[in-house]
């Protein structure tokens, strides 16, 4: 009982702290809960992360048809055999039709993309690094170009194995166009393998 009463009159158990007993107890080093969003969130402003405005995003899914434009001609043979995907492309036929009716357009959209948009401060960086995510894709065409061009067999097993790299191709082309453009217009930020990490090194 006189332990009771002695312990509800002392001034370090009581609940009630003065002021300087709050000067006395150690400051917590651990974040508080409501600071640690504002810590560690990733999507800060200028990262392609932030959320887009709708604009960002047309632009940004448009950029994808360019890689798609210029290697179509891989898709030569898997047309052919299939003509369900015939009928899934036909809508961009026209736009592929202008689009390779000069031969130096893809050079200069590719110019066009990179100095007036990548290269543009005032474009959000969600904006440049898709466009740059499709440049870097169409780069990566070079590749196959230099396959068909070295080895071109007419028949046998080599022209099997083009076939099959050319179908590769435009099959990566394909999912990577419907793939980024819906990402783009949910503004969410497409990540293509090995493509995304190069995307980063130019914009960042």
């Amino acid at each position: 009982m006189a332990a009771a009463i002695l312990l509800s009159f002392s001034p370090t158990l009581h609940p009630t702290l003065t002021p300087l007993h709050r000067h006395l107890l150690p400051i917590p080093t651990t974040p508080s809960p409501r600071l640690r969003p504002t810590l560690l969130h990733s999507n800060r402003p200028g990262s392609p992360n932030s959320p887009a405005d709708p604009p960002d995003r047309i632009i940004s899914a448009f950029c994808y048809f360019y890689p798609f434009f210029d290697g179509v001609q891989y898709g030569k043979y898997l047309l052919t055999q299939f003509s369900p995907l015939q009928t899934l492309l036909q809508p961009l036929y026209p736009s592929i039709k202008l689009f390779k009716l000069f031969p130096f357009n893809g050079l200069l959209v590719f110019l066009a993309l990179y100095f007036v948009v990548v290269r543009n401060p005032n474009f959000s960086r969600y904006v440049r690094f898709n466009t740059m995510q499709a440049i870097v894709l169409d780069v990566l065409l070079i590749f196959p170009d230099l396959i068909e061009r070295g080895f071109n067999p007419k028949e046998g097993l080599g022209l099997e194995v083009l076939m099959s790299v050319d179908s590769t191709v435009f099959l990566f082309l394909l999912v990577s166009l419907i793939y980024g453009c819906g990402s783009c217009f949910l503004g969410q930020v497409p990540r293509l393998p090995i493509v995304a990490e190069a995307a980063d090194r130019q914009v960042f």
